[in-house]
């Protein structure tokens, strides 16, 4: 995805797809392949499938459902058969079949009798949702039919939590169906469609999410404030509806939620904080919409890592762009709106360094987590921060052997993230004086430094330094 219809990275997803359809082509018994796609909304998960039925040519069908009626679903559904590429596709014409069993098991017949083919059923979430019982139809026509003839059966979905649970034990789909996760764009996949080197490339995914559509309106070359001031003049731009009308998805009418949301969004992370700050809202009211966020994965919950077990929750926005539009675009769509995007840019600019600062650490957190343990001085295991009720101890990195709770703490570390002040002594003193205070952790606990301008503490010191180069390395 990309520049002039480009299609950049998701190598591995094309060859596990490439990989199911091989198993279908060589035939036997049952060569039928069932496999569940899910990623967040608007990070291509569409744009993926669509790419790879173009390079591999084979007949299918793409349905997208559209949260109709079933028997409007039935109807579309057939229209779309009728006009696919499907050898029997002649089939479905004036045709509408009576029930979903119905219409895939004459979907087996229009299948090529000698080589594979594709069916795609997209947002299938939307179908489950509207007619419950078609979890138990796919089962029973899977196991009958489809998975006796060449067919790679493709279930792509959004809402994360109910394309999980399609899988799940108990489920009639149970263990029937692969599962492959769409990320968001990496930071290296960022830099590559955008044009800039690794620093930029990582405020950039800050800023877009690596959702491929707002990824695709940056002109290569264009500075992180150019590419604001272009597309902020614009009410129409990507950058500036895709966090609107994901949470009109999301929470159609679930208005508490959405104000939760927009509370983390601008920057309170503890419960109770959250809940003063929505309105007040009452302890159990609080509780429903933040498992409800978390389970639709819009919100993540993290804890201290430390050998002692914590109960202070931190609350943030999951996905980048969410964050950034929640914080900066949601509170003032009306000035982009009416032409004064250059207001909306100028408040960017003024709270960049301090939002960006607290927003880059779950992104270098992930960074860190997949670079070889040699690269981040020998630490192994998970990343994760600590912190305390008070806030009297702050560490942005710590790496133990497991999470939450450690048995051992392997380093501790800070997230120095400003254009031209490199980590330094006073720094360094800091960082010494945090790390006593880390439950696990001693005066040898190797220390760790992730800094966007470098270092600038003397050799003699035993510090491993991680630039932006390496972090965006660890995603290639």
């Amino acid at each position: 995805m990309g520049q002039a219809g480009a299609f950049i990275g998701r190598r591995g997803q094309l060859e596990e797809l490439q990989r199911l359809l091989d198993v279908v082509r060589a035939g036997g018994e049952r060569p039928g392949r069932a496999l569940l796609v899910r990623g967040r909304r608007r990070v291509g998960k569409s744009r993926l499938v669509e790419e790879f039925l173009q390079r591999t040519g084979v007949p299918h069908v793409y349905f997208t459902a559209s949260r109709q009626r079933p028997d409007l679903e039935l109807r579309l559904f057939a229209e779309e058969v009728a006009s696919s590429s499907l050898p029997g596709a002649e089939l479905f014409a004036e045709v509408t079949p009576g029930s979903w069993e119905a219409a895939l098991g004459l979907v087996a017949s229009a299948l090529p009798a000698d080589g594979p083919a594709v069916v795609v059923l997209d947002e299938l979430p939307y179908l489950t949702g509207e007619e419950p019982a078609l979890e138990g139809t796919l089962q029973k026509v899977f196991d009958r039919v489809l998975s006796r003839r060449q067919l790679l059966l493709v279930g792509i979905g959004s809402d994360l939590a109910m394309m999980e649970a399609l899988n799940a034990y108990g489920r009639p789909f149970h263990q029937r169906a692969t599962e492959l996760v769409v990320p968001p764009l990496s930071p290296a996949e960022v830099g590559e469609m955008v044009g800039l080197e690794a620093a930029d490339a990582i405020d950039a995914q800050l800023v877009t999410g690596g959702l491929p559509m707002v990824c695709e309106e940056w002109r290569p070359g264009l500075t992180l404030w150019e590419h604001l001031e272009e597309v902020l003049g614009r009410s129409t731009s990507a950058l500036v509806v895709s966090g609107e009308r994901s949470l009109a998805a999301e929470f159609p009418s679930d208005v508490q939620a959405r104000r939760v949301l927009g509370t983390i969004g601008a920057g309170e992370r503890t419960f109770s904080a959250i809940g003063q700050k929505a309105g007040g809202l009452q302890a159990a009211s609080l509780q429903r919409s933040l498992e409800l966020l978390q389970d639709k994965r819009v919100v993540a919950a993290d804890v201290p890592l430390s050998t002692r077990a914590s109960r202070e929750k931190r609350y943030r926005v999951a996905d980048p762009h969410l964050r950034f539009w929640l914080a900066f675009l949601g509170p003032h769509l009306a000035e982009v709106e009416r032409g004064r995007g250059d207001r909306v840019l100028e408040r960017i600019k003024a709270s960049w360094p301090s939002w960006r600062g607290r927003a880059v650490e779950p992104l270098v957190r992930e960074s860190l987590a997949r670079l070889d343990v040699e690269h981040r001085g020998g630490a192994d295991g998970v990343v994760g921060g600590y912190w305390t009720r008070s806030n009297d101890v702050e560490v942005d990195l710590v790496v133990a052997d497991r999470a939450p709770v450690a048995d051992r703490v392997t380093a501790v570390g800070s997230v120095k993230w400003l254009e031209r002040q490199p980590f330094d002594e006073h720094d360094l003193s800091e960082l010494v004086r945090a790390r006593d205070r880390v439950p696990g952790a001693s005066s040898a606990t190797p220390l760790l430094v992730v800094s966007r301008a470098g270092s600038r503490v003397g050799g003699g010191v035993a510090l491993t330094v991680i630039g932006p180069e390496q972090l965006v390395d660890a995603w290639r």
